[in-house]
């Protein structure tokens, strides 16, 4: 499954609604339909608690399985009508091959950076809140809900594809996670 999010969920998001917890609310904003159960695991102290709290998530109308969406709307929508090639398509290439040691300390400095570029003028009352919540965040957890938060505004005022360019940075940042046996 690919958990997506509902629009309870995108509600739920917003400020000053607040009923669930710091841990479903980091699946919520983690939830974009390209992430399997294996990438919410290590939220959790096993995988089989990471499932359970996506059901409830689920059964709660805040997630909804992405690829059953999708074929949802594959089936309900016209065949697509053919468009004559104008010219041709460009393929973004990243020349960001950063190959360094991951640690926490270098994905804390990245989202320092990011919340610095990409908030400090626009909202400055989040890019205070993300400072003080990185100066806190100690482990791996902490660290991928503050990116969340940050990729979820990103995602709003630049676009998927620049919240998606930064995800991609921060997973090569962050050191992998430990599996518990």
């Amino acid at each position: 499954m690919f958990p997506t999010k509902t629009d309870k969920a995108r509600d739920e998001l917003q400020g000053g609604q607040r009923t669930l917890s710091q841990r479903e609310r980091a699946l919520l904003l983690m939830a974009d339909g390209r992430r399997s159960l294996t990438d919410f695991s290590p939220l959790f102290a096993n995988r089989i608690e990471a499932e359970q709290a996506i059901q409830a998530l689920v059964s709660k109308g805040y997630l909804q399985d992405a690829q059953a969406v999708a074929a949802a709307a594959q089936a309900s929508a016209p065949p697509p009508t053919p468009v004559p090639a104008a010219d041709p398509i460009r393929i973004a290439t990243s020349t960001d091959t950063f190959d360094g040691k991951r640690s926490l300390a270098t994905t804390r400095m990245f989202l320092f950076d990011i919340c610095e570029r990409m908030f400090v003028r626009r909202d400055p009352k989040f890019a205070l809140q993300m400072r003080d919540a990185l100066r806190e965040a100690r482990d791996r957890e902490a660290m991928l809900t503050i990116a969340a938060l940050m990729l979820t505004e990103i995602e709003k005022t630049a676009g998927a594809e620049r919240a998606e360019s930064l995800r991609e940075r921060i997973d090569r940042l962050l050191p992998p996670a430990e599996i518990v046996h």
